[in-house]
């Protein structure tokens, strides 16, 4: 799978992309940003996982607490993908 169907993946999901538009407003825990969802914590993990491997989030843990923020170059791929698409149409 390509870096752009990676992304497009990870954000095929309405979770994933309530779970960005979260941490578009800043950095949060990991229980911070699953809070308002009606998911267990460990399926937040596997949504952050996905996301992770797609380049669009990272996560650094500091003691017990992990931290999730948004890595704005993850979406270079998809958008490299659309650009080369709108060229040819």
């Amino acid at each position: 799978m390509g870096a752009a169907d990676g992304v497009f993946d990870a954000l095929g999901d309405p979770t994933r992309r309530a779970l960005m538009a979260r941490l578009s407003r800043g950095p949060m825990s990991v229980s911070d940003l699953g809070r308002p969802f009606d998911i267990t914590l460990a399926a937040v993990v596997q949504h952050l996982q996905v996301l992770e491997r797609s380049r669009l989030v990272r996560t650094e843990k500091v003691g017990r607490v992990r931290t999730c923020r948004v890595e704005p170059a993850g979406l270079d791929a998809a958008g490299a993908w659309l650009a080369e698409r709108r060229a040819l149409w």
